[in-house]
């Protein structure tokens, strides 16, 4: 069985680190916002180019309380238009709902599965003030283009950087390219916690404040509350362990660069699309999504032949019930790629040999 993502093999591979780094937590008697905390928050903003990093329970989280703070400090308000890509997880739409902004759902490229920025030009309006940008996939989302419709109209840049931790635009991390990125932890992220996590990175010294306080129920001071905030906190185990991993992920992101290679260069049947990648130091691949039209078809053949995949995301946003008021909404090129999504199976414990079976098999398929 080839599996989608090992995750007993992926802790296993730092497992003695790991191992210390719990014990070390447990036996110190301080489980919340202590010095594993600190460490790792200092060492994740290095990491990313930036002063700031907040801890906080999980990238949904961190989200929420990214616009949350932008709208306590007055440069967001209830009602201001957010554009962000149509064919992104829920977690997105969902950051920008929570707090009362609109989301202006826009349609991806169709040969990068990005956000379009042609599209992005033409969906602002007047009430339009800021951009989640969605690094999907592991892929940078972020280009001149893109930097420039925001300078153009003073928009805020938020990242979405979930998927991407690690990933590249020239010299600069993503992350590191708007007034703040929203990263989340989950297992099995690029850097992933043994549980839930997430943080928020920022140059901005007052919006890291503002972050830390909502989180920490509206409190800087203790029983003194600014805030109607809410309780997010990264734990100390999570911290610890997600110090450990820091160190190796640029180490782990070209593994899975190698896996990736092995995908572009040799899988040839013409049944199946594959973004193209030009620059791999743009892309961490978190997933390694293609398009085929008998999507249902090839999933099943594959798992038959010991293959596990999975659909990111069989259903769009404004599909979704939770959405019911955007059931309307026709998004030809989101749905096309909901459609026609499967993400085949990338870690950095795969082997070459499990790589190429995977190729086997689909140029196989017909």
């Amino acid at each position: 069985m080839i599996k989608f993502l090992d995750l007993e093999r992926v802790t296993a591979a730092h497992g003695a680190e790991i191992n210390e780094a719990v014990s070390r937590v447990v036996n110190s008697g301080w489980y919340l916002q202590g010095e594993e905390n600190r460490r790792f928050e200092r060492n994740f903003a290095d990491f990313i180019g930036v002063s700031h990093a907040v801890g906080c329970a999980n990238g949904l989280d961190a989200l929420i309380l990214t616009f949350r703070a932008l709208i306590e400090s007055g440069r967001l308000s209830p009602g201001d238009e957010v554009i962000v890509p149509a064919n992104t997880y829920i977690a997105s739409i969902l950051g920008i709902t929570e707090n009362g902004l609109t989301p202006v759902l826009v349609e991806p490229d169709p040969v990068t599965l990005q956000l379009d920025p042609a599209r992005a030009a033409e969906a602002v309006t007047p009430r339009t003030r800021a951009m989640l940008l969605v690094h999907l996939y592991g892929r940078c989302a972020f280009s001149d283009e893109i930097g420039k419709i925001c300078r153009d109209n003073d928009f805020l840049l938020i990242e979405d950087n979930a998927q991407a931790h690690g990933c590249m635009f020239g010299d600069r991390r993503t992350g590191s390219l708007g007034i703040a990125g929203c990263h989340s932890f989950y297992p099995g992220k690029n850097l992933g916690a043994l549980g839930d996590g997430g943080a928020v990175t920022t140059g901005d010294a007052e919006l890291a404040e503002t972050i830390r306080t909502l989180a920490n129920y509206g409190s800087s001071k203790k029983y003194v509350f600014e805030y109607c905030g809410r309780n997010s906190r990264l734990d100390e185990i999570q911290a610890a362990v997600l110090d450990v991993k820091l160190k190796y992920l640029d180490e782990d992101n070209d593994k899975r660069r190698a896996i990736a290679s092995i995908f572009l260069d040799e899988i040839e049947n013409p049944a199946v699309t594959i973004p193209p990648t030009p620059d791999m130091s743009a892309n961490v691949f978190h997933l390694f999504p293609i398009l085929c039209d008998r999507r249902d078809e090839l999933q099943k053949y594959l798992a038959d032949h010991g293959v596990q995949t999975l659909i990111h995301y069989p259903i769009p946003p404004h599909k979704q019930n939770c959405y019911k008021e955007w059931a309307h909404l026709h998004l030809p090129i989101t749905e096309d790629i909901h459609r026609r999504e499967l993400s085949l199976p990338i870690s950095p414990v795969m082997t070459q040999e499990e790589a190429r079976e995977v190729v086997r098999l689909i140029n196989a398929w017909k």
